[in-house]
């Protein structure tokens, strides 16, 4: 009666290597002769084999095509249904309109994503700025004013979409690292925060005064100096990647 040196299943006296492990069966009787040989090349063939298969198996990638359709269907029933219960069942008050333009919005944003993808990323920013004013819009039903969404909210959305675009084209189209994706990060980030107070003082008090904004653009700039000059400086540059790891 004999065991498997790996794993300790019975063997059978016939058996040329294990059936659980596939570990060669090595007779310690046979000398280093043509036998023994044999069975120590086969013994290192198993080896290098490894106990698992060498071949990985691929799972089927899902279709994009159908994701789009799933997502799609979701979205709309969500729409639907809501508009439904507002109709039928919880009358009174427009509230479905909320929920039925953030699933506008989302349906939108998951145009590039996963619907068709080879539509431009400046196309896709200019269609969610453009569902985001819609979906503003329908909330005044829900306020009873339109003051708002002309004043104060168009003007906002049209001010994030046009420095989203400024963003992403300096990112594509300039030069891109870590130190320059921070220059336009700061760049943009100052700009919003004035346009902001501009647009907010604009509609509140018809009159322009920056304060907050003045401090954050006043930062933004002071980090933009600094960058630019490590971009300027080749040593300064390696150093400050090589102590930050990027």
């Amino acid at each position: 009666m004999s065991y498997c040196v790996n794993c300790g299943v019975e063997l059978d006296r016939s058996a040329k290597e294990c059936p659980l492990c596939n570990t060669p069966v090595i007779n310690p009787r046979i000398a280093a002769g043509e036998g023994g040989t044999v069975a120590r090349e086969a013994q290192e063939k198993h080896e290098a084999k490894g106990p698992f298969p060498g071949e990985k198996g691929q799972v089927e990638t899902v279709n994009r095509q159908d994701l789009g359709i799933l997502l799609s269907t979701v979205v709309l029933a969500t729409a639907v249904t809501c508009g439904i219960l507002n109709a039928f069942v919880f009358k009174g008050v427009l509230w479905s309109l909320t929920v039925i333009g953030a699933c506008a919005i989302l349906w939108v944003i998951m145009i590039p994503i996963v619907i068709y993808k080879e539509q431009s990323v400046y196309v896709s920013l200019l269609y969610d700025g453009v569902a985001v004013i819609i979906y503003l819009y329908m909330l005044t039903y829900l306020t009873g004013s339109k003051d708002w969404v002309w004043g104060l909210g168009a003007p906002i959305t049209v001010l994030v979409t046009l420095i989203a675009e400024l963003f992403t084209l300096c990112i594509r189209r300039l030069p891109r690292s870590f130190l320059t994706v921070a220059l336009y990060l700061f760049t943009g980030l100052g700009l919003l925060c004035m346009g902001l107070e501009i647009l907010i003082d604009r509609y509140l008090a018809e009159k322009i005064a920056l304060s907050w904004s003045a401090v954050v653009l006043m930062v933004c700039v002071i980090l933009d100096i600094a960058v630019i000059t490590m971009l300027s400086r080749r040593r300064l540059r390696d150093e400050v990647r090589r102590r930050l790891h990027f």
